[in-house]
């Protein structure tokens, strides 16, 4: 199959069987949905880059700065255990690059069986970007939540520290403090979003996590741990 032109007919001499990439991606999300007798109320869809490394001259090898290697850098959207989308890509690019053109096909897709289904797309930092989170706001009946890396946004949650650091140092038990603010970056984001942060004391050589929301109006706010 990995030979094999997509248009190869009878007249192949040897190359006999044909891939059809949209084909096989609608059999994964096919196969999610006939897992279920009945239609779930909510389900959490889950984007992933994940790191393939290389070991020789491949074609399209790059070097990865945040893996430390040659790979490729495969996105992968997993609800639960069940496996949606599988693309390889190179790593020379975003970590969410081609994540919206997944989504919509995959959502369509689960909305044509099952319209009422509560969807939570989530991901990590790489995932917070403004064409993902704005897609989600769009009349899909989605939310998102996804994780962010540490910026001076540190300063807006001082209060945070200092209460989990106050706390456990007065009980001697280990204390977590959230708090939440609207926040606006200066280009990437079309519109202020929600950011709610988890501070945890005692911290061992860890920052406070940041997780960022869609928008204020339509936040869905359920912890999770980092």
């Amino acid at each position: 199959m990995e030979l094999t032109p997509w248009d190869a007919d009878a007249d192949e001499r040897y190359k006999k069987i044909v891939a059809k990439p949209a084909g096989m991606d609608r059999l994964l999300v096919d196969c999610f949905l006939d897992a279920y007798p009945s239609p779930p109320e909510s389900i959490w869809i889950d984007l992933d880059a994940t790191d393939d490394p290389l070991h020789g001259s491949q074609e399209g090898r790059f070097f990865h700065g945040d893996s430390g290697h040659y790979c490729y850098l495969s996105l992968y959207i997993f609800c639960g255990e069940h496996l949606l989308c599988a693309r390889l890509r190179e790593s020379n690019i975003d970590a969410a690059a081609g994540s919206v053109e997944e989504l919509t096909r995959i959502v369509a897709q689960i909305r044509a069986r099952w319209p009422q289904v509560e969807i939570v797309i989530r991901g990590d930092s790489g995932f917070c970007r403004g064409d993902i989170m704005a897609w989600v706001t769009r009349p899909r009946g989605c939310t998102s939540s996804s994780g962010w890396r540490r910026t001076s946004l540190i300063k807006r949650i001082g209060d945070a520290l200092h209460s989990a650091e106050r706390a456990y140092h007065l009980s001697g038990q280990a204390s977590r403090v959230f708090e939440d603010f609207s926040y606006h970056t200066v280009k990437s984001w079309s519109q202020a979003r929600r950011v709610a942060a988890l501070r945890r004391a005692p911290v061992q050589g860890r920052q406070p996590a940041l997780r960022g929301h869609l928008p204020a109006r339509r936040a869905l706010w359920r912890p999770h741990p980092l």
